[in-house]
């Protein structure tokens, strides 16, 4: 069983950044993807951003170019930079884990849904 806490989120402006953390506690063992979430307001949970154990990293097209996910094995942590911030962006953003990027892509993860934390983005 993994507890994981999300943080980093804030109020910016447009074309400011943040760098979100997610620590994480507990087993990983069959954990391969660990990603970002987020549910914009009126909208589902989407994956963002997703990393493997063996460093192949998924961007949703909307972000790609902008947002760098990269992960911490050793604690267990993942992290989303991201720049250029637009008030699309603006949600709560969730860590999680899953097998594989095609599933956890299809909000098929393995851990409960942690409480988030919150991105503003306004002008």
């Amino acid at each position: 069983q993994v507890q994981q806490v999300e943080s980093g989120g804030g109020s910016v402006q447009t074309g400011g950044s943040l760098r979100l953390s997610c620590l994480a506690s507990g087993s990983i063992f069959g954990i391969d993807t660990m990603g970002w979430f987020r549910r914009a307001p009126g909208k589902q949970r989407e994956l963002v951003a997703a990393v493997t154990n063996g460093g192949i990293i998924y961007y949703a097209d909307s972000v790609k170019g902008r947002f760098t996910i990269s992960r911490d094995n050793a604690k267990k942590n993942v992290y989303l930079q991201m720049r250029s911030l637009k008030s699309e962006d603006t949600g709560v953003y969730y860590c999680n884990g899953g097998p594989s990027i095609p599933t956890v892509q299809a909000l098929g993860v393995l851990w409960h849904w942690g409480q988030g934390t919150q991105v503003t983005v306004s002008s």
